[in-house]
């Protein structure tokens, strides 16, 4: 039995392998209509979300399997003071495999050391989001033909984003790749990724604060809001919340082929009018998640990829 922690539980090899079968199910989903029959998907979501908690449950869904669990703290033992180690012991009595979100850095790791179905972590804090690293990196390769010799920037939050985390860390063991890290001082890049990036050996990065300064060497923009509910003030966000807002006169700096990306959702740092620019590929993004999830699961319940 095996966990999703961190995108690094994959080797590239493992990694090539899902992606492939990501981009199979894209390619004939009602082949794999029924692989997850009779299975069941626990999503233990004790954060709010949409876009992850939904699309593991059409994931799911999607294989011909069901789905239970709960969409927020306040509707589950925990606001009764249950412990995760003791949730996670009685959802593998009723569950084949298991989502979860939690706003604390390592509870999954937790929940794994407790469980007797493979977890998976949805996000946990700040720390790492390795389903959404897959659908980026899915994103990636599907749209650029593989993760080598690109350019790639990262604005945003940078600090608190744990999608942008874990792209970095996973996109470092590939070759010739360039970071631009593009954030207000506030709310630059951990030390210990950045010291990941220098330890790598290999790739280059720099930072900067404008973002109009950056667009013009970029292959893709990976865009992140400012997460309100990672700050401990209200005027601390406040200030940054406006601090880059992408749209179409920024977008005319940039390559004819450079993509846009997003983690969703947005507030207001991708204005609309972006998204009618063909380079806007964050709703496409969207759709990767579902089969890259769908993939997930199939790896992690060992089911047979269907002839």
């Amino acid at each position: 039995m095996r966990h999703l922690l961190s995108p690094l539980d994959l080797s590239t090899d493992e990694l090539d392998k899902l992606l492939d079968l990501a981009t199979d199910i894209a390619a004939d989903p009602d082949k794999y209509s029924e692989c997850c029959n009779k299975k069941k998907l626990a999503t233990l979501f004790y954060e709010p979300s949409t876009r992850t908690r939904l699309s593991f449950e059409a994931a799911m869904l999607n294989l011909g399997g069901s789905v239970l669990g709960f969409s927020s703290a306040d509707s589950s033992s925990a606001a009764k003071g249950e412990s995760v180690a003791d949730t996670i012991r009685v959802i593998s009595c009723y569950a084949d495999i298991c989502a979860m979100r939690h706003p604390k850095e390592g509870a999954p790791l937790v929940a794994s050391l407790h469980s007797s179905i493979p977890v998976i972590n949805a996000g946990d804090g700040g720390h790492q989001h390795p389903t959404q690293t897959l659908t980026d990196l899915l994103t990636i390769r599907s749209l650029k033909g593989g993760f080598d010799n690109l350019t790639i920037g990262l604005c945003g939050d940078l600090k608190f984003g744990r999608t942008v985390h874990s792209l970095i860390e996973s996109l470092l063991r590939y070759n010739n790749i360039k970071f631009v890290l593009i954030s207000p001082k506030e709310l630059r890049i951990p030390d210990y990724i950045r010291e990941s990036i220098i330890n790598a050996g290999n790739h280059e990065f720099v930072e900067m604060e404008r973002l109009e300064d950056a667009m013009p060497e970029l292959d893709i923009l990976y865009m992140t809001r400012v997460q309100k509910e990672r700050f401990f003030s209200e005027e601390e966000y406040l200030r940054m919340k406006g601090y880059y807002i992408l749209d179409n006169a920024k977008m005319e700096l940039a390559k004819k082929d450079m993509i846009v990306l997003h983690p969703l959702p947005r507030v207001n740092e991708i204005s609309v009018e972006v998204d009618e620019d063909e380079r806007a590929c964050y709703f496409k993004q969207a759709q990767f998640g579902v089969y890259v999830r769908m993939a997930l699961i199939m790896t992690l319940l060992e089911v047979d990829v269907p002839c």
